[in-house]
């Protein structure tokens, strides 16, 4: 069947699946957002989730859709594209964050879906139908937002001890309390304005593919962008509990003063990669900059076991997700082909 022949209503269960990818993404890294303002007491749990999914859909009025163009035409050749690509790349993205879900694994929803799209494609068409200088910019930044969120986190945090050497302890944890509420909403903004945005672009590749969208339109439908940030901001609100306890508490213990140079720190991150137009992820983003702060303490303050297996998921992230959207692509063949 010719993608352009694609029925309503497989063109619409492929959007309703993707959506449940971006709510599912809302609810996977609802911990980069709210970890550490929860475990430095500054916010209730309830409190916390509320706030950050409110952030994440706010980002809308705040961001270009810089990374849903890099997503949906920067990747791979929108003309090899089809719905059953679509679905192969969805199934894989999140039968992976189902898996490190169910482990409490910090890994990447972003590079999930990248992962996603570049095995289907590679099980359709071979990997010369791939975008190297896409691909090789977002592979680039699995490196570099963390480091970038580890530089900024512990540079931050030197400079606030150096500022408030001369400042009782107690005092600089009743005025850090209150500044992580600005920081915690800055990194829900980030987190909001880039990872909604993938969906968004997934979305648009597949009204492009399938002929319900102009190759040519500059921007996806309206409906599109609102359906996403609302889906991954409802994600949010319901939490992903099993992670916030490792990002929160198992990598590092933080102070709210820690918690606002983390949050600050990665959310300058996200919001220089999302200007640019680069799909990052938050996780990994927010994991350096937690280890950043933590490392400025003592090295002995960073459980190294604990990131290190997180750093074990985001190498396997890119390559296992291909993986399953590769054989993913292949039932959908049996099944709508």
């Amino acid at each position: 069947m010719d993608a352009s022949q694609v029925g309503f209503w497989s063109v619409v269960a492929l959007v309703l699946l993707a959506l449940a990818f971006d709510f599912m993404n809302g609810f996977h890294d609802a911990a980069n957002s709210i970890a550490t303002v929860v475990s430095t007491g500054v916010l209730k749990p309830l409190q916390a989730v509320v706030f950050a999914g409110v952030c994440n859909v706010i980002a809308i009025f705040v961001f270009k859709l810089t990374v849903a163009a890099t997503v949906g035409k920067g990747i791979v050749d929108p003309g090899v594209v089809d719905h059953i690509v679509v679905f192969g790349a969805l199934a894989g993205a999140i039968s992976w964050n189902i898996i490190t879900w169910w482990y409490g694994i910090p890994s990447s929803s972003s590079h999930a879906l990248i992962g996603g799209i570049v095995g289907a494609v590679i099980a359709k068409a071979g990997a010369s139908k791939l975008i190297a200088a896409g691909i090789w910019k977002t592979v680039a930044f699995i490196l570099v937002s963390p480091l970038l969120g580890f530089t900024l986190g512990s540079l931050l945090m030197v400079t606030v001890a150096w500022l408030c050497r001369r400042t009782s302890p107690l005092r600089v944890d009743n005025v850090f309390r209150r500044l992580q509420l600005v920081s915690a909403g800055l990194y829900s903004l980030g987190h909001g304005g880039n990872d909604a945005q993938k969906t968004i672009g997934i979305i648009w590749l597949l009204l492009i593919s399938t002929g319900q969208v102009a190759a040519g339109q500059a921007q996806p439908p309206s409906w599109v962008v609102w359906s996403c940030y609302i889906a991954i901001g409802l994600g949010t609100l319901m939490g992903g509990w099993r992670i916030v306890k490792t990002m929160g508490q198992r990598i590092t213990k933080l102070k709210p003063v820690g918690g606002f140079c983390a949050e600050t720190g990665g959310a300058m991150t996200l919001f220089l990669a999302t200007a640019l137009g680069i799909p990052v992820s938050t996780t990994h983003t927010i994991t350096g900059a937690i280890v950043g702060v933590g490392s400025v303490r003592s090295a002995s303050a960073v459980r190294w076991g604990v990131a290190g297996n997180i750093v074990w998921a985001w190498i396997l992230t890119i390559p296992a997700s291909a993986f399953i959207a590769a054989v993913a692509y292949y039932m959908g063949l049996v099944l709508f082909g």
